[in-house]
């Protein structure tokens, strides 16, 4: 349900005077982000209930859970799942994809979680950005954002993993956080501390981009979603600039060469340069995935961008891990 609100503009021609009833930007009722998290956990209740740690053997994590009892520490420090039953719900894999043509893995990673804590990491990032966005521009086009960014992250990390298994919602919430980067730039007239805006969530962006460079964290899904959704931030955030009049509520004597331009030129050209962009990188990204591409044998060092080995850890663990991704 949407709220409309009205400002007033006192318009002012030669010797008369008119109030101006002019809408407002709509605040929305936020229920899809909501929605979302309870898809969310829904799925991962289900994730457990087919993993059914006691049936492998192992010294299960929370025995009193009985089927939803979690995988041993050692195996998944997350309190969650095995790697085998997150690949058969769904978890995005490169030889899955490309081999046996389970293209759908690209969606179904994103509502996948390697375990509680890695799922309540994701869901309190997703309502704490998701929510704000949905109120300013609708359950429609930041339901749009968070899939399209969510994608493009699986697309960004297929490419690079390897043989390794990738799941989390992280690069959708990534999108969400670049529409927002996106959205503050081209609506730059609407606001008034806009360089505090900005310079806090670069900050916010850069910490959690950096802590994508611990191991058993997919930072290419982060990267694919945070550059899909900042630049359809561009595509579906772009705000009427500041000062705009619509036609039909602009009084007959007030001179037609007052009125500002709906847009301004930088956001028209913004606008049709990320579209370019996304359908060029997601075309690119598609065909290289499909034809067996592994990114990493065209850029050497890109693997450092996800994990940075320490004497304390290896950025190279078995293919039969599972790779997690966390806000």
């Amino acid at each position: 349900m949407a709220v409309e609100g009205e400002v007033q503009l006192r318009v002012n021609s030669r010797n008369w005077c008119k109030v101006v009833k002019v809408k407002h930007f709509k605040e929305w009722f936020p229920w899809l982000i909501p929605f979302f998290v309870i898809l969310n956990v829904i799925v991962f209740i289900i994730t457990m209930y087919v993993n059914e740690c006691p049936k492998s053997r192992v010294r299960c994590i929370a025995p009193f859970l009985g089927r939803f009892s979690f995988q041993p520490f050692s195996e998944n420090p997350l309190l969650g799942p095995s790697a085998l039953t997150l690949l058969n719900m769904g978890a995005l894999a490169v030889h899955k994809v490309v081999y046996e043509h389970q293209g759908w893995r690209l969606i179904t990673c994103m509502w996948l979680h390697g375990g509680v804590f890695h799922l309540l990491a994701n869901m309190f990032g997703l309502l704490v950005v998701g929510i704000r966005l949905e109120k300013e521009f609708g359950f429609v086009l930041i339901g749009l954002l968070f899939v399209i960014s969510g994608f493009g992250g699986s697309l960004l990390s297929a490419l690079f993993i390897g043989e390794r298994i990738s799941v989390g919602a992280s690069g959708a919430l990534f999108g969400l956080l670049g529409g927002m980067l996106s959205e503050l730039l081209t609506n730059w007239s609407l606001y008034e501390k806009k360089l505090g805006a900005l310079f806090t969530l670069v900050f916010i962006i850069v910490i959690n981009l950096a802590v994508g460079v611990l191991p058993h964290v997919d930072n290419f899904a982060h990267i694919g979603g945070f550059l899909s959704g900042f630049l359809l931030g561009f595509v579906f955030l772009i705000r009427p600039q500041f000062g705009w009049i619509k036609q039909r509520n602009a009084p007959q004597p007030f001179s037609q060469t007052l009125i500002k331009p709906k847009f301004n030129k930088y956001q028209c050209i913004s606008w049709v340069l990320a579209l370019i962009l996304l359908i060029v990188g997601f075309s690119t990204g598609l065909v290289a995935l499909l034809r067996g591409v592994n990114a990493n044998d065209y850029c050497s060092w890109c693997h450092y961008l996800s994990c940075i080995p320490t004497s304390r850890w290896s950025c190279n663990p078995k293919s039969s891990s599972c790779v997690v991704t966390f806000f």
